[in-house]
C-alpha cells in the first residue's frame, strides 16, 4: 500500500520539529515533504525580509504541492505557518502551538494581525496539538473547540535519555541547554552563580548550545570572573545530547515563557534536578520543593537561595531523580506518544477518505 504523504509546514532545523517527523515517520509510516521559510525571525532587517518572504510564500507553496500533492497538511505554530497551512485547501489540517500562546512577543505591533491569523487557523483545522496540559487552558479561553485538542506531548526518547551513577553526586555540576536567546534567562543563571562563588560554593556549570547572545554571555562570565568554572559547549548535536546531560545532577532554566519544554523532560529523564523559572507550563512538571524548584522570574538571588537549598536537602533531591525518570518514563515517553499521535493522523485520514467515497 502507498504511505500517506503530509506536508509539513515547519522549520525543520529545530530539534522539536525533528522530533515530531522522525517519529511519524517511524511509528506512521508515514512519507514526509516539508516546506520553511528560510530567512531567520532576528534581528530587525530580517524580520522585514521574512515577512517579504512570508508575502509571496504562495509561489513556491503552491508548486510544492502541485508537485507532491500531500494527503494531510501539519504546521508548526497556530500563526505563521498554521495560517498558511489553512489557506492550501489541503484536508486534514493538523496545527501545533508551541508555546502557551504563540502570540509572542507580547509587545509586537503585528500582534492584533496574529490574532486574526491564529483564530482562522484554529477554526479550519481538524486537530489541535497542545503538547501540555496548559496550552490547552490557553485554547480554551480563546474558543477552541475542545473536540479539536489533542493533550500530548511528543516526548523524549527515555531509551537514550537515561541517569548514571559514574560520577560523584556531591559535586555540583549543572547544565543549561536552552538557546542562547534573550528570552531564555541566561543572565540570571550566570549572576546566580556568581552569587554561589561568593558564598565559598564549588560548582560546574555547562551552557549548551548557540544562539545571539553567546558573546555577551562570554563577556560576563569573564566581568564575574567564572572562567573557571563556566564551560561554553556550543551546539551539541542530537546524538550527543543524552551522554553530555547523563554527566550532570541539577538542571537550569529561567526563560521569560514557557510552554512544554523537551529540554526539561530530558534532564528529568537523565537524572538532573530541575530548578525553573516559576511559570504556568513549568508548574505542570514541577512541584516546588517536591521534584524540582520554581524560581521567581528575574531573581537571580532567589535562583542562588535555590541551589543552595538542593545542596542543603539531598534526600529530597535523590527521591526527586528517582520519581522524575519514571514520570517521564510514564508520561512522555516518545515511541509511546508518538504512537498514538500518529494514530490519530491515520484515523483523520480514514475518515477523510471514507467521506469522498460516499460521495462518489
Amino acid at each position: 500500500m502507498k504511505k500517506k504523504k503530509i506536508l509539513f509546514l515547519g522549520e525543520t532545523y529545530r530539534a522539536d520539529a525533528q522530533t515530531w517527523m522522525n517519529g511519524l515517520r517511524e511509528f506512521g509510516d508515514f512519507e514526509l515533504v516539508s516546506w520553511e521559510l528560510k530567512i531567520p525571525s532576528y534581528g530587525g532587517i530580517n524580520r522585514l525580509f521574512r515577512l517579504l518572504e512570508y508575502g509571496v510564500a504562495w509561489i513556491s507553496l503552491r508548486k510544492l504541492i502541485r508537485q507532491e500533492q500531500p494527503d494531510m497538511v501539519i504546521a508548526e505554530r497556530t500563526t505563521s505557518y498554521g495560517f498558511l497551512a489553512a489557506h492550501t485547501g489541503i484536508r486534514p489540517l493538523v496545527i501545533a502551538q508551541q508555546g502557551i500562546t504563540d502570540l509572542w512577543p507580547s509587545s509586537s505591533l503585528l500582534l492584533p494581525v496574529k490574532k486574526r491569523m491564529q483564530h482562522y487557523a484554529f477554526k479550519k483545522a481538524n486537530l489541535v496539538h497542545a503538547w501540555g496540559p496548559i496550552m490547552a487552558e490557553s485554547m480554551a479561553k480563546v474558543g477552541v473547540d475542545s473536540t479539536k485538542i489533542l493533550v500530548l506531548p511528543k516526548g523524549i526518547n527515555t531509551a537514550t535519555f537515561k541517569p548514571t551513577t559514574a560520577f560523584d553526586q556531591t559535586q555540583i555540576k549543572a547544565i543549561v541547554t536552552r538557546a542562547l536567546e534573550p528570552e531564555y534567562g541566561h543572565p540570571i543563571i550566570l549572576k546566580a552563580c556568581h552569587q554561589l562563588k561568593q558564598n565559598g560554593i564549588d560548582f560546574n556549570l555547562t551552557i549548551v548550545g548557540d544562539g545571539l547572545e553567546k558573546k555577551r554571555l562570554q563577556k560576563m562570565c569573564r566581568q564575574l570572573q567564572l572562567g573557571d568554572q563556566v564551560h561554553f559547549t556550543g551546539r551539541v548535536p542530537n546524538e550527543d545530547l543524552p551522554a553530555l546531560l547523563a554527566k550532570h545532577n541539577y538542571y537550569l532554566s529561567m526563560p521569560e515563557t514557557e510552554g512544554v519544554s523537551a529540554s526539561l523532560f530530558e534532564a528529568m529523564a537523565s537524572g538532573c534536578y530541575p530548578i525553573v523559572s516559576d511559570l504556568p507550563g513549568n508548574r505542570s512538571w514541577i512541584s516546588n520543593q517536591v521534584n524540582g524548584q520554581l524560581v521567581s522570574l528575574q531573581e537571580s538571588n532567589a535562583l542562588a537561595i535555590a541551589i543552595e537549598w538542593a545542596i542543603a536537602h539531598p534526600e529530597i533531591r535523590e527521591k526527586a531523580i528517582v520519581a522524575n525518570r519514571e514520570f517521564v518514563v510514564r508520561q512522555a515517553d516518545y515511541q509511546t506518544n508518538m504512537t498514538q499521535i500518529a494514530a490519530h493522523y491515520h484515523a483523520l485520514l480514514d475518515t477523510k477518505y471514507k467521506a469522498e467515497n460516499v460521495r462518489n
